[in-house]
């Protein structure tokens, strides 16, 4: 499926979406009416509903009731209100329909899952934190790996069961970085304009953001995007950002990930690829490197 609806800086979802998106997360705890959006977000309901459900996958009624079950599963581990509070809190009609819910998407009820959650949370305290956990498909590679760790957080995810995080141990500079990463090959995408999307949140970062990559056959990089124009610093709540590179006929490998310079963490969820089409504008940076197709100012005069 091909989707063409793009947003600002080549990193986000449209603009209703994201929209959409920035108004759930900010009233999760609230009770939301689908009716409000097309006055909140300036869309009409149809429109909204259709770019939605076309560029998440999800109805809007499905992404509020998944990000809402991933904060009640947050609130299991790190608080100790009953889950008939949490329940309530967003807005499940009762303890009931709140642990149907749940079950579905963490495979346990809330009560077995706080009391696992937290036994395995205490045993992972008591290791070392200086070795990364293991995860599959993605490595950690960087510059100073040392002063870095990669494991998967079952505490703070966007709408699943685990994120990954990436963060810093100590106090490394501005100078230091390391990535979350993995590669494949390119035949598949041989010709195509491809979209990389995925959903990252950061507490005190230096500097991050999502990577994308196309090398050839001789391991040269033939397209490139790791977000530099528009970093994520700071601490950020969960959203979602976007890279476009077309993938040449040479291609023989695409590798990505998530970059962090500096100090902090960054979460990241929901990684997904897509083909587009040309309509949809390449966040390549080759491009702002390449030489004119003319000389200029050959008299200096300008």
């Amino acid at each position: 499926m091909r989707y063409d609806n793009f947003g600002v800086n080549g990193m986000q979802y449209s603009d209703v979406t994201q929209k959409t998106i920035s108004y759930i997360e900010s009233n999760l705890r609230e009770e939301i009416q689908l009716d409000v959006f097309p006055a909140v977000i300036g869309y009409s309901k149809f429109h909204l509903l259709r770019i939605f459900r076309e560029e998440t996958g999800k109805s809007i009624g499905e992404y509020i009731r998944l990000r809402r079950l991933a904060m009640a599963a947050m609130l299991l581990l790190h608080s100790d209100e009953s889950i008939i509070t949490i329940a309530f809190h967003f807005h499940f009609q009762s303890q009931e329909a709140f642990t149907r819910a749940f079950k579905e998407v963490y495979a346990l009820p809330p009560g077995k899952y706080r009391k696992l959650m937290k036994t395995m949370r205490m045993i992972e305290e008591e290791k070392e934190m200086n070795i990364s956990k293991h995860i599959k498909g993605w490595s950690l590679s960087g510059s100073n790996t040392e002063l870095y760790g990669l494991m998967t957080d079952s505490t703070v995810c966007h709408t699943g069961t685990e994120s990954g995080l990436l963060y810093a141990k100590g106090e490394p500079d501005e100078q230091q970085f390391a990535t979350m990463m993995q590669g494949f090959q390119a035949q598949e995408y041989k010709g195509k304009r491809l979209k990389l999307s995925c959903f990252l949140k950061t507490e005190h970062a230096d500097k991050c953001g999502a990577w994308l990559r196309i090398d050839n056959a001789n391991g040269d990089t033939v397209q490139f995007d790791n977000m530099d124009n528009r970093s994520i610093q700071g601490t950020t709540d969960w959203n979602h950002y976007s890279l476009v590179l077309d993938v040449p006929e040479d291609s023989a490998s695409i590798h990505f990930g998530v970059l962090l310079i500096g100090k902090g963490k960054v979460w990241a969820d929901g990684f997904r690829f897509e083909e587009v089409t040309d309509k949809v504008p390449a966040t390549n940076m080759l491009l702002e490197e390449s030489l004119p197709a003319q000389p200029t100012n050959l008299d200096f005069s300008e």
